[in-house]
Formats: C-alpha cells, sequence, structure tokens
C-alpha cells in the first residue's frame, strides 16, 4: 500500500472519529461511507443505503450514549480500488468504554476511499 493510500484511509477513519462521533455531525458520513454501503451491526438487520446507516449512527449513538471511539487498524490489504481493513475499535460511552473488533471492505468513489461493506463484533 503506497503511503497516500494509507493517508487517505486514516483521514476517513479520522472523520468517523472526530467529526460524526466527536461532534455528533452525521452528515460527514457523507464523507466515509459509499453510495450503496451496508453495514453489519451485531445482532441487528443489515442497514443498506447512506441515509439509511446515518439513522442508524443517530440512533445507535444516542441509545448507548457514545461520547468518542477510537480505531485501530491492525491490517490492511490493497487489492485495487477495493481494500480490506481489519481493526480494533474502542468505543467510549458514559458508562464506560468497550471494545469491537471490525472489518472494513474500502472502495474508492468520487476519488475518496470510503467504507463500503462495515461489520463489527464485541470483544468478550
Amino acid at each position: 500500500m503506497t503511503p497516500q493510500v494509507a493517508a487517505d484511509l486514516r483521514e476517513t477513519n479520522r472523520i468517523f472519529e472526530e467529526e460524526v462521533v466527536g461532534r455528533g455531525d452525521f452528515e460527514a458520513l457523507n464523507r466515509v461511507y459509499t453510495w450503496g454501503a451496508r453495514i453489519l451491526p451485531p445482532g441487528a438487520e443489515m442497514v443498506g443505503g447512506r441515509d439509511a446507516i446515518k439513522d442508524f449512527w443517530r440512533q445507535a449513538a444516542s441509545a448507548m450514549q457514545v461520547t468518542a471511539i477510537a480505531l485501530r487498524t491492525v491490517d490492511v490489504e490493497l487489492l485495487g480500488e477495493t481494500a480490506v481493513e481489519i481493526g480494533r475499535a474502542t468505543i467510549t460511552t458514559k458508562s464506560g468504554a468497550s471494545e469491537v473488533k471490525y472489518v472494513v471492505v474500502w472502495k474508492r468513489e468520487d476519488g475518496s476511499w470510503k467504507w463500503h461493506i462495515d461489520i463489527w463484533n464485541p470483544v468478550s
């Protein structure tokens, strides 16, 4: 992976951490997810499309009282215009912190690297 691709992936993750979760700017998800993205949250149905994903995150962040998230990339494999990231995240809420593991399939859309498929599970 080139240094530029690595920087681009970090920037998208930063938008999710700082703008979406940190500031509650769910419209910034337009710069995180592809137009036809899908998320596969634990214990819930798959959610498809950016507008539905925005609604999901808005409701989940409020219900869980999320105050911060920190994403940590463990490994990335670049496959042309697609990348697969394996990582861990710490989700901080008003009642404490929890760890999740995740896989994101990235796609290039409109010149930017964005999340196309996003799945996560709690670490027990």
